[in-house]
Parts: C-alpha cells; structure tokens; sequence
C-alpha cells in the first residue's frame, strides 16, 4: 500500500506549475535543497501571474471555478494604437533581431502608457492586440470621468515619444499614434469559467458604447460619449466630433495636467522568503503559495501558463514572428442582457454566460489551440482563439476550422435564460484567418504585463468576422486552400477592407465533407 507523504499530498497541485526538469528532480531527489529550488520557483512564478493579471484580479482573488458578479459605476476607457503594422512590415525580415527592436518600442510605449493609468488611478483591466481596455472605478474622493480625462491626455502627449521610429533602413520612420475614447456608466463584472479557467469579463450596453466611443474617435485626441461628456462640460474645452461625441481640447498648462490624483503603491505582496530549512516547514511554505497562485493561474489559458512555468527561470519569453490561425467569434446576445436583468438575475445571467464560456474552451483546448480572451465589440463580446502559437501543428488551420463548426453549432443550440422576462436571441458571428504576426510578452516588464498576438493578421481577421452574418463562418483565401479538401467553402466574392491594397476573396465554411478524426 502506498503511504502518502506530506509531498505526495501535493504532488497534484505541482504537477502543472513546475518545470518538466524540476518536476522530475524533484522525485528523484526529494531533499531539503530541492524542495527550496520548488519554493524559489513557486515564488517566481506567483510575481509573474499577478503581473499578468488585472487589479481586480490580483487584489480580490475568487475561488476557482466560483462564478461572481458585481454591478460596478465607473468610467471605461478604450485606446486603439495607430502604426504598429508599419512598424512589423519594416522589422519582419530581420527575423529575431528584428522582433527584439519591436518589442523594446512596444515596451516603451506600453510601460509608459501603464505608468500614466496606474497614476491617474485607473486599472488597466486587458491588452487586446495593441489596444488597452482601462477601468475608472468610482468613488467617493474624486469625480471617475475627470481622471479618465486627464489621464487620457496625459496619455496622448506622451505619444509625443513615438511620433518619429526610425525603420531599420533609415530611410524612413513610422509615427505611431492613439486614438482614445471614454464612456461613463454602469457595467456588470462577472468572473466565470471552471476551476482550470477562468475569466474576468465586462457586460452590458456602457461596455458597447465605450467601445463605440473609441471607433468613432479621432487619432491623437480624446474623444467622449454624451455622458461623460455631460458630466465633465464645464471643466476642459471641447469641439464636436461625430454626432453625439465630443473631442477634448488639450489647452490645460503642463502644471495644471501634470499633477497626478493618485501616489501607486504598487502591488505589493507579502514576503515569501524562506526563514528555516525545516522540511515541515518547507512543504507548508509550498502549501501557502500554492494556495495564492492557483487562483492567479485559473485566468491564464493551459498552454500560455506552461510556457510562463517553463521561462520562469528566466522571466523572459523571447519576441517572434510566427505564422498563427486566428478566429474572432462574436457572441451576441448573453452580454446585452445584463441591462435588462432584474435584481437577482445577475448570476444566472453569469452562470449561462460562463457555461458557455467554458464548453468553448474545451473544444478550443481539445483541438490544440488557446482562447486567449474573451474581450469587447460594437455589439457582443468578442472571443479571441489562436491556433499556431505558442504550439504550432502542421494543420492549424483544418483544427481552426473544425473548431468553428463546433462552436457555431454549440452556440445555435444553446439554451439561454429568461432575463428581464425575455430570452436573448443568442448566435454567433465568425471569422478566420491566417498570417505573419507578432508574438511576445507584452507590457511593462516590471508590471502590468500580458502573452499576446499583433499585427495586421489580427486586425483583418476581426474584420472578417464583422463581415459574418448571423451564425455565418467567414474565412480568408489562404484558410479555404488548406482546408478545401474536407470542407464545403462557398465563395462570397471579394470585399475591400480598411488598410487592405486590395480587396479579399472570401469564402463562407460549411459544415465538413466527412467525418475528420
């Protein structure tokens, strides 16, 4: 009979946060010494995952698994950067070399970016691409729309530092810029999935509308919705934007905008230093960071967190440029309901949404590829699937699209819930597509940090899902030519998109030809 020792009692909770080396050595040598190198990489890893969570993650972890909701008031903030696909097309085919140079720009811009939000007291919630989704929570000290003002146009003038990036050939230089948009209301929170995945989602119109906010803003200013617009009036100067928005004018002194509302205190965590070299006591120290990791790790895909266990060490994950499968599923119809729950109806509303959440996953997850995110459109939430990275397989894009055909019909025959006494009519758009991208750990290096996908690739597949009818698969040329073998594709002509020299052939996936194994 076995007897179980106080190691092998967590041995299961390891399992996925160690190093495959570690893991091994540590059976083979499970000594006082090797237990500290396990406490020493637990300990690493805990500063990685708070980092690459958001505050409201990190600073008030759920039990994983457990579905939660809260309605929050605040200001919303979107930004969406200008230039970065220019600045790819001139680095790509310098290969590593030249990912490193795209990523010491995009470190810069983004540590700075996190610096100004951090003190303009908001939280920055998500990177989606090269876009930034930030929270103004409201309180009882200061106004929520006038720091997401400020610190919009703190923001804007320090893009100043990236108006001219020399290119490689130094012929010519790319001017990266923002375009901002803020939106003041109420939004639901809702923390789902299952106790391996979670995630922190925003519900409801105001969501929308900050979303819309941005799109229709205009580069290099700070554009308001009605709303916040109402509730700052009298306080900057304005000029009128598109019909019902308002773009800030940034006349304020340096002195008068530089005064930050807020000092950081950074996130700090208790010490976790080892004191003894006590076994007993080793393995209880274990114990106690596993417990504050598990609920950190829950919200990073499997595949992501294995390669932050394995880089741990070296706290790095090198910048490239792979060629992913990119899906962008548009899930309409759960998200708009949180505005017409009634009092009690949030969770059951959380509750649907996150077993939907979660049977997308396991057929994402089952065919090998990463739901990275479940982020914010015009109208819905928006799903965020690669396929390619950081594993690649030689048929990603047949594992894409057997991936969609599962996903639209799970979501067709989804059963939602009766809220505010009507059932939202939920479907699905979806989009395909494959291409060069740019991959690295994103952020401030010493902070706020996030795994992500950028490029052109990205954008143009979001496009093509826009382009999707209801519950209609839309896909790229290159996707229908690796696939056309086991799926019926029928051509829908070439349609012009923004950024695109050319219009694209595009093709709508029908359900497989045979059965695919």
């Amino acid at each position: 009979m076995l007897i179980e020792t106080p190691l092998s009692a967590i041995e299961s909770r390891l399992r996925y946060l160690l190093p495959a080396e570690l893991y091994a050595d540590m059976w083979v040598d499970p000594s006082v010494e090797m237990l500290v190198a396990v406490h020493k990489h637990l300990r690493t890893l805990r500063h990685i995952l708070q980092d690459y969570t958001s505050p409201r993650i990190a600073g008030n972890k759920p039990k994983p698994g457990d579905v939660r909701t809260a309605w929050q008031h605040g200001s919303i903030m979107f930004t969406d950067l200008v230039g970065f696909t220019r600045l790819m097309e001139a680095n790509t085919a310098r290969g590593r070399e030249g990912a490193a140079d795209i990523l010491k720009q995009l470190t810069k811009y983004f540590s700075s970016m996190s610096a100004v939000i951090s003190k303009s007291g908001g939280d920055l919630i998500e990177f989606t691409g090269d876009a930034l989704l930030v929270v103004f929570p409201k309180n009882e000290r200061d106004d929520d729309t006038l720091r997401a003002v400020r610190a919009g146009l703190r923001m804007q003038r320090a893009m100043q530092e990236f108006a001219e990036i020399e290119t490689p050939s130094g012929e010519k230089h790319v001017n990266l810029k923002m375009r901002i948009g803020i939106h003041s209301g109420r939004f639901l929170t809702a923390d789902i999935g299952t106790p391996r995945r979670m995630e922190h989602v925003l519900l409801g119109g105001d969501v929308h509308q900050a979303k819309l906010t941005e799109s229709a803003g205009v580069n290099e200013r700070v554009n308001l919705s009605q709303q916040a617009y109402e509730r700052v009036a009298g306080q900057f100067n304005f000029e009128k934007g598109k019909p019902g928005y308002y773009l800030v004018n940034d006349d304020l002194t340096e002195s008068a905008l530089g005064e930050y509302e807020i000092t950081p205190l950074g996130r700090r965590m208790a010490s976790t230093a080892l004191m003894t070299l006590d076994e007993d006591e080793v393995l209880a120290q274990i114990a106690k960071l596993l417990n504050a990791i598990e609920p950190l790790a829950s919200y990073i895909p499997a595949p992501i967190l294995s390669l932050l266990v394995e880089s741990a060490a070296n706290r790095k994950i090198p910048a490239d440029f792979p060629h992913p499968t990119v899906m962008f599923v548009n899930f309409i119809g759960l998200p708009e309901a949180a505005d017409h729950a009634l009092p009690g109806e949030e969770d059951k509303l959380a509750q649907a949404f996150s077993r939907a959440f979660s049977l997308i996953n396991a057929i994402v997850e089952s065919r090998g590829g990463v739901l990275k995110k479940v982020t914010y459109h015009l109208s819905g939430s928006d799903i965020v699937i690669y396929f390619g990275v950081p594993t690649a397989h030689t048929n990603d894009e047949l594992r894409a699209a057997s991936a969609a055909v599962a996903i639209r019909k799970l979501i067709m025959n989804f059963e939602a819930p009766v809220i505010g006494g009507t059932q939202p009519n939920v479907h699905c758009l979806i989009g395909i597509h494959a291409g060069p991208a740019f991959v690295a750990e994103i952020g401030d290096p010493r902070g706020r940090r996030e795994y992500n996908v950028l490029g052109d690739t990205v954008n143009t597949t979001a496009r093509l899902m826009s382009s999707a009818e209801k519950n209609q698969i839309v896909i790229s040329k290159h996707i229908h030519q690796a696939i056309v073998e086991k799926y019926e594709c029928k051509p829908l002509g070439a349609k012009s998109f923004k950024g695109k020299s050319a219009p694209m052939q595009l093709y709508e996936l029908e359900p497989p030809k045979r059965s695919i194994s």
